[in-house]
Parts: structure tokens; C-alpha cells; sequence
């Protein structure tokens, strides 16, 4: 079970996809940190300058350590941003800091996946580790009891399927809404946002690779539970 080379055959799908977005987005954020904006507004700035627009003076720009570390935490209604973005007057530092902002516009107006995905997190925190550890508990007891169990185990798995899945509109809107603001609120021209829009894809791409590769997990699990049980 630990090295059946089925697993390949769900896995390197999504495996690939993943390698793959995640060159693309090393190397688009690469080449257009190294594009000055205009405006010269720093990832922090065009931030501050989006959220006072619409309203968010409480939300407060934090710089935090890390790679592409930035994320918005709506319990502390905080955006954090890594120096690379927060200091930097690129366009790919002023598109990432503008897709953060556009999670605290979906925060400021109750949009309803994101909602869903924070409600999920404390299941997915512990589903994630102990649905595979519960699942291999019932898998190998090889009995009906067994088999109830490890069925447990994919629902709890199922819940990092499902966050994966919902995380997918909520990353796809606020890069829209990154997108459209910069240019309404006058941060980027309509030929700057190009440059935007390739490190802004190429970050979604990861969110559809990461959601592939849950539901290819979960797969996974229930074609090795279904086919066992066909076996007894």
C-alpha cells in the first residue's frame, strides 16, 4: 500500500501541474519585479492606497518574512506582505499586494466562498494529517469494522478535497478584482496590467494544481477501499 505504483498513475497528474505553476511563477514574478511601475507606488502603497479607496482604513499592511508569503488573515483583518512585494515598485509586487487586497474586499462584503473556506479550515487542519492516518487504520484491518473506518478516514480527508475546490473561486476573484482596480483606481495603465495578468495566472495555476492533486488523493483512497472490498 505505502509504494503501490498505482498511486503514480492518480498523482503525477497533478504533480506535473504543480512543477510546472510553479516555474511559471517564479519566473513570471522574476522578470516583472524587475518592471517598474509608472507610478512608482510600492506592493505596501498600492495596498494602503486600494483598501482607503474602499473604505478599509481599519485593515491594517504588515510586511512578514518569506517568499510570496503575502496573505490576507481576516480574523486580525490584517494583510501581510513579503518585503519582496511590500517594498518593491514593480508591477509584480503591486499585482500580488492587489490580489491580498481584493480577499479583504470579498472579507469587507461577505463573499460567500470565502466564508465557506475560513469556516473549513479547523476541519481541514485536522483532516488533512488524520483522515490518511485513520484510513490506513481501517485498510489494513481488512474487516467490515475496518472498512467503516477507513470510510471515516476519507471523510475527513474529503474536507481538504473540498477547501481545495472552494479556494479556487475565492483566488480566481480577488485576482479579478486586483486586476480592475488597479486600472479604475489609477495605479497601473491598461498596458502595465499585462504584466500583472501573467503573474497573477500563473499563481492560480498552483490553486488548480493543489485542487487537482486533492481530489486525485481522495480518488485515490476510494479506488484502493472500493477495489479491496470487490477482492473480499
Amino acid at each position: 500500500m505505502f509504494f503501490n505504483p498505482l498511486y503514480l498513475v492518480f498523482a503525477l497528474p497533478a504533480l506535473l501541474l504543480g512543477l510546472y505553476a510553479q516555474m511559471k511563477v517564479k519566473s513570471s514574478f522574476e522578470k516583472y519585479s524587475r518592471v517598474r511601475s509608472a507610478r512608482g507606488l510600492t506592493g505596501a502603497q498600492a495596498a494602503r492606497h486600494i483598501l482607503d479607496e474602499n473604505g478599509l482604513q481599519h485593515v491594517t499592511v504588515e510586511r512578514v518574512d518569506g517568499f510570496l508569503s503575502d496573505h490576507y488573515d481576516p480574523r486580525s483583518k490584517t494583510l501581510r506582505l513579503s518585503s519582496n512585494v511590500y517594498d518593491t515598485p514593480s508591477l509584480a509586487a503591486v499585482g500580488v499586494a492587489a490580489h491580498e487586497t481584493g480577499h479583504a474586499l470579498q472579507d469587507q462584503q461577505h463573499y460567500v466562498p470565502l466564508n465557506l473556506r475560513s469556516a473549513l479550515v479547523p476541519a481541514v487542519q485536522i483532516g488533512s494529517w488524520l483522515g490518511p492516518i485513520v484510513f490506513i487504520i481501517g485498510f489494513l484491518m481488512s474487516n467490515m469494522v475496518g472498512q467503516s473506518i477507513a470510510w471515516i478516514g476519507i471523510a475527513l480527508f474529503g474536507a481538504t478535497a473540498v477547501f481545495a475546490l472552494i479556494t479556487l473561486p475565492v483566488e480566481f476573484d480577488a485576482s479579478k478584482r486586483a486586476k480592475r482596480l488597479l486600472v479604475t483606481e489609477g495605479i497601473l495603465s491598461s498596458q502595465e496590467i499585462v504584466g500583472v495578468n501573467k503573474v497573477l495566472d500563473a499563481a492560480a495555476l498552483t490553486y488548480v494544481a493543489a485542487a487537482l492533486q486533492a481530489i486525485m488523493t481522495l480518488l485515490y483512497y476510494v479506488y484502493l477501499l472500493t477495489g479491496s472490498s470487490r477482492r473480499r
